[in-house]
């Protein structure tokens, strides 16, 4: 009779059952789960979200401190910014992707960072930034309106050329105040199915 050899599938399923894996499993489960279930209510994602930064500025505000961790958040929520008014393709590098002429064929328009990712990076990215907030080593003296300033001068160069880059390869990344076209040719004396 051969002896039983454990496998590397074995070791995988050992360390998932010990008390560690198991926790870290139920947690990923359960955020999962969560993030599922809020995927469909943009809007009250964003008002968590806005509740978060609340918090957070409150917290800064009380502490009078945390500025560079602060800073920190501002740049990372700046380059997703970017990426969520970017499209996908680059039409710089890859020739236009969007129509230029009435005859060419419509392609919509697909950011490079959807909506869901953008939301969940800038929420994961406060709920860090709060809890940093609580070690006093991320508290680095700086002198904070210096920081400030900096961010709002690369807020302003960095919109100011996506800005540029839209309207070059004319396209908008928002989808809202879209033209609604009616259905013409509807007779009068058609009976509508829904009038009941």
């Amino acid at each position: 009779m051969d002896a039983y050899t454990p496998t590397a599938y074995d070791s995988m399923y050992e360390d998932s059952s010990s008390g560690w894996g198991r926790i870290t499993s139920q947690a990923s489960s359960r955020l999962q789960h969560f993030l599922d279930k809020v995927t469909p209510y943009p809007l009250g994602r964003w008002a968590g979200f806005l509740v978060i930064v609340f918090l957070y500025a409150i917290r800064v505000y009380y502490l009078k401190g945390f500025y560079i961790v602060t800073y920190g958040v501002g740049i990372y929520l700046l380059n997703r910014l970017i990426g969520f008014l970017s499209p996908m393709v680059d039409p710089e590098q890859e020739g236009p992707a969007l129509p230029t002429k009435s005859d060419q064929e419509f392609k919509p328009f697909v950011r490079r960072l959807p909506e869901f990712k953008f939301w969940y990076s800038c929420t994961k990215a406060f709920l860090i930034a709060f809890s940093m907030t609580f070690f006093s080593f991320f508290d680095v003296p700086v002198f904070w309106p210096i920081l400030l300033m900096y961010w709002f001068v690369l807020f302003f160069v960095t919109m100011k050329r996506q800005i540029l880059h839209m309207i070059k390869h004319k396209y908008v990344p928002f989808s809202f105040g879209k033209q609604v076209y009616s259905a013409k040719g509807k007779s009068a004396g058609a009976a509508d199915p829904n009038a009941d």
